[in-house]
């Protein structure tokens, strides 16, 4: 197994980021959803600079992005984004697209559950098209219940990839795993071949190491199944803005290039901006944590 990291966590440019993670021995990067915002020659010049391979993308599902939408305008542009996405990521050589189908943040459904199953399966089947045509593999992402109310349970991004088609995978992160599975390690073993792709943080979301998961014994699982991939470090550090803060150099008073979207995306998640002495100590911590494990 290799790993990568996102880099939706700080704003910074791509070039900050990779100089970064490759004097920390990272191999790949798993590039934010903002297709808009890279020109994939230039991206592809700097990844080759820094020997750091695109693995693939992860989806933001943000404003009006819903796979779920009850108007079919807003789900037809919902799947032309996820299929921008997929086409960012094949133009980098990368090789998987993390899908979340719903809106982030968004608790209450549009219409009844047998609708937005209908739409769910009709709209990743058109993207699985054009990444079957690609090369590409999709992996259904579950997250918490308090950033939606359709995938939170592995047993259900399962589902939804078996409705979708036979090559048709599964994104697992272990945040998300800790608070809804009932055993994170049988849903690993259950999704088995399907798991396309693997989301690394620990349970307060803080990089692997800095909470209580039993980080030995999920490599153990991986390697148990066989999945022999990439893991994409994805902590979204909660941040203190207290007296008791242990970290009182991580609050970025003064961000650089933060979009609203972004400000706010990372403020839902209980994170703000953070300073890159901060987030450059995460992302040690995540590799040597995990970097004599997955030998």
């Amino acid at each position: 197994m290799e790993l990568a990291i996102h880099n939706w966590m700080r704003a910074e440019s791509l070039e900050h980021t990779l100089n970064r993670i490759k004097k920390l021995d990272y191999t790949h990067i798993e590039i934010q959803g903002a297709p808009e915002s890279y020109d994939t020659q230039k991206a592809q010049l700097l990844l080759d600079l820094y020997g750091i391979k695109c693995w693939g993308s992860v989806t933001l599902m943000l404003e009006q992005r819903n796979l779920l939408a009850k108007d079919p305008a807003q789900r037809k542009m919902s799947i032309q984004y996820v299929k921008d996405v997929a086409k960012m990521v094949y133009e980098l050589g990368g090789s998987v697209i993390s899908l979340v189908p719903a809106t982030v943040g968004k608790i209450v459904p549009d219409a009844r559950p047998d609708e937005e199953w209908e739409w769910a399966v009709e709209g990743i089947q058109e993207i699985y098209k054009y990444t079957e045509d690609h090369g590409l593999k999709i992996g259904i992402e579950p997250i918490n219940r308090f950033e939606t109310y359709f995938i939170n349970r592995g047993e259900q991004a399962l589902a939804l990839a078996e409705a979708v088609g036979p090559n048709c995978g599964v994104c697992l992160d272990t945040f998300h795993m800790n608070l809804e599975e009932e055993n994170m390690f049988n849903t690993m073993k259950k999704v088995g071949k399907r798991l396309v792709n693997f989301h690394v943080a620990d349970n307060n979301r803080m990089a692997p190491g800095m909470g209580h998961l039993n980080w030995p014994k999920i490599i153990g699982t991986l390697k148990e199944i066989e999945y022999d991939k990439v893991l994409s470090v994805e902590f979204c550090a909660p941040l203190d803005r207290t007296p008791a803060n242990p970290y009182p150099n991580s609050i970025e008073t003064n961000p650089e290039g933060l979009t609203a979207e972004q400000k706010k995306f990372l403020e839902d998640h209980g994170s703000s901006a953070v300073t890159d002495e901060f987030y450059t100590m995460l992302t040690k911590k995540s590799i040597d944590t995990l970097k004599d494990l997955i030998k």
